[in-house]
């Protein structure tokens, strides 16, 4: 599933295009993804104007003139698909929704395996959204500070990774960047997350901001079905530390025999990647 640096950077790229654009003509390819879009969907949106756009943790908001706004969420294999006035854009595959502007931009969303989602609410509850309304502090928030991560897990008996990817305790996180930021924190992913506090809660804040700015900047991590808005890979894949490097050396370490590489384990379903020799 597309994490926070992959949604922020396709928040931006139709940003960029779309701001101020007024849309001609929505084209729904069926009536549902993983759940169904709402009735009257085309409608409400036909003529609007997009005023901005924004996005809380994996949720991507596009806000309408009139009050509206429009929730995208990507799932596990969805991606925006975005082409200029001077580009023909002929349909692909599993292209389930198209939004096209008067000034001939066109955004399709693609998703082959349809759990990705739409829905429209008023611009003024957003926040109440099902979606939305439990997730935890932005993480590159000037308010994510290292007092707010540890009150957040004061009394939490489960793992830090475990924790760091509960959506309420911090918005966007998912495992790639949940075992990078661990890593660069020296923080071992079975760690007890109540025991994060003070200088380590410190460390993991600091690497966890440092880590999604870095693959935004890359254009975040390709994997499987993941492009930029311009069809364009991601590249942050090629800066990872630990993730997908299992038995591979680690960059802190002098080397067999003392340190035997990257290790995984399984945590909640999910490969976790780290150095058992630095990560603590």
């Amino acid at each position: 599933m597309p994490e926070l640096p992959e949604v922020e950077t396709v928040r931006r790229g139709l940003a960029a295009r779309l701001t101020g654009s007024r849309i001609a003509r929505i084209g729904l390819a069926r009536g549902d993804l993983r759940w169904p879009i709402p009735p009257g969907f085309a409608e409400a949106l036909q003529g609007r104007r997009i005023l901005g756009f924004g996005r809380r943790g994996k949720t991507i908001l596009m806000r309408l003139e009139g009050g509206l706004t429009v929730l995208w969420h990507l799932g596990m294999s969805g991606r925006l698909r975005l082409s200029a006035p001077d580009e023909a854009a002929s349909p692909v595959p599993h292209e389930h929704v198209v939004i096209e502007t008067e000034d001939g931009w066109r955004v399709g969303f693609v998703d082959p395996r349809r759990f990705g989602s739409l829905d429209l609410v008023p611009t003024a509850h957003e926040a109440d959204h099902p979606r939305l309304a439990g997730l935890g502090p932005e993480p590159l928030d000037a308010a994510f500070t290292p007092a707010v991560l540890e009150a957040a897990l004061a009394g939490r008996r489960c793992a830090i990774k475990a924790a760091l990817m509960d959506q309420a305790v911090v918005a966007g996180l998912g495992n790639i960047y949940a075992c990078e930021a661990l890593f660069r924190a020296g923080i071992s992913p079975k760690r007890e997350a109540r025991t994060v506090r003070g200088e380590r809660a410190a460390r993991l804040v600091a690497a966890i901001k440092a880590t999604l700015e870095e693959a935004i900047a890359a254009g975040g991590s390709s994997l499987r079905d993941w492009r930029q808005t311009n069809g364009e890979l991601g590249y942050f894949q090629h800066a990872w530390k630990v993730y997908g490097r299992a038995g591979e050396p680690c960059e802190r370490c002098p080397g067999p025999p003392a340190c035997r590489g990257i290790a995984t384990m399984v945590q909640q379903g999910r490969t976790t990647f780290y150095c058992p020799r630095t990560q603590r």
